[in-house]
């Protein structure tokens, strides 16, 4: 690794999106957080800070790690099925979601977590060395290191490398443009679908997410997918799941796939019961009686709940156990070789599938 690609302990970028406040405060514009910083102080997601005056980006070219996955386990079904990627993540997090299932990563305060560092131009290099089709800025949030994926997504186009975005979508729209614009695909958490879940559970609001979701679906050229944690009790319930679902079918259409995900004991919720399979099945029915016509099931074992058909037909086209492929029938260009529906994604030429692999990748260290 050369110098150029290691970074300082703690790289000091600098960030975008804020302005100066009359009273000598600078002010975040990034996300509807709008974080008001003192000198020395860090916005909420810890990695954004007043410095001089000035917004500083703390994470630039430091990573939590880096691994070799399935691009099935963002989740992302109908996006080059099968392909590998190049994951990523930082510290640190915009949101405040007490079932946090990266905790450790997302709500870290520790910069010392972060011992991979890497440029931009590094990571593109990576992906293409280890045959990976896209990078994916995951983990934590990448919205609140945007500055980095923007740079880090610039490099990867220019090597023909494709990139994934795992989000919660709670970004202004004007950072929303740049960020989104430069993105091939994104999973979306819709992390339930009422104001007050949003408030009581994630320190957040519902509006910007269904404003980010729909701009993204209807503005740009990013691929969308995403997806709801089922939190037994909070999110769950028949008429949360019906008018989330009838939102998507209405707002954005029946053809953007949604995942439904069991959630686990973790972080602030280790007395809440994990999600019993059985309301995922429910939430996966109440989706499709909606008139969704991709709906799925993770974090679970539900082959039926993975397995992609043709929303004409209904002829399996892709079938899935976990996140290995166990049939691929879609034609080159994607379409179902019975009646010649296309199916909505991103297809290309089918190989030898990646498979439920787990590689770490080193690509820097102090």
């Amino acid at each position: 690794m050369s110098g150029e690609q290691l970074k300082t302990p703690e790289s000091r970028h600098p960030g975008r999106w804020w302005h100066a406040l009359a009273d000598g405060r600078i002010q975040c514009d990034l996300c509807p957080r709008d974080c008001k910083l003192h000198e020395g102080q860090r916005g909420a997601c810890f990695v954004r800070m007043n410095e001089g005056g000035e917004m500083l980006l703390t994470t630039w070219g430091r990573s939590s790690g880096f691994c070799i996955d399935p691009i099935e386990k963002k989740p992302l079904n109908h996006f080059y099925p099968g392909s590998s990627i190049l994951s990523f993540g930082t510290a640190g997090c915009n949101l405040a979601c007490k079932f946090c299932q990266n905790w450790d990563i997302s709500k870290s305060k520790d910069m010392d977590r972060l011992m991979d560092h890497a440029t931009p131009a590094a990571i593109a290099e990576a992906a293409v060395r280890h045959g990976a089709r896209s990078v994916a800025y995951t983990y934590n949030d990448p919205i609140i290191f945007a500055e980095y994926a923007i740079d880090t997504a610039l490099a990867c186009r220019e090597r023909g490398v494709f990139n994934v975005a795992v989000t919660a979508g709670y970004i202004h729209a004007d950072p929303g443009r740049e960020f989104f614009s430069v993105m091939d695909a994104a999973n979306v958490d819709l992390k339930g679908f009422s104001e007050d879940f949003y408030l009581r559970q994630c320190g957040a609001h519902l509006q910007p997410v269904l404003d980010t979701l729909a701009w993204i679906h209807h503005e740009s050229d990013c691929w969308l997918e995403i997806t709801t944690l089922l939190i037994p009790g909070l999110n769950d319930s028949d008429a949360e799941l019906r008018a989330l679902t009838a939102w998507v079918a209405r707002e954005l259409g029946p053809d953007v796939p949604l995942h439904f995900t069991a959630f686990h004991p973790d972080w602030k919720m280790q007395e809440t019961p994990a999600t019993p399979p059985e309301t995922l099945t429910k939430a996966r029915r109440i989706a499709l009686d909606q008139g969704l016509h991709h709906v799925y099931t993770g974090n679970v074992h539900d082959p039926a709940g993975g397995t992609t058909h043709c929303s004409r037909c209904a002829r399996p086209l892709i079938v899935r156990d976990w996140y290995e492929i166990r049939d691929y029938a879609l034609t080159p260009a994607g379409h179902c070789p019975d009646c010649g529906t296309p199916l909505a994604g991103r297809f290309g030429n089918w190989t030898t599938p990646f498979g439920a692999r787990r590689i770490p990748v080193r690509l820097g260290r102090d």
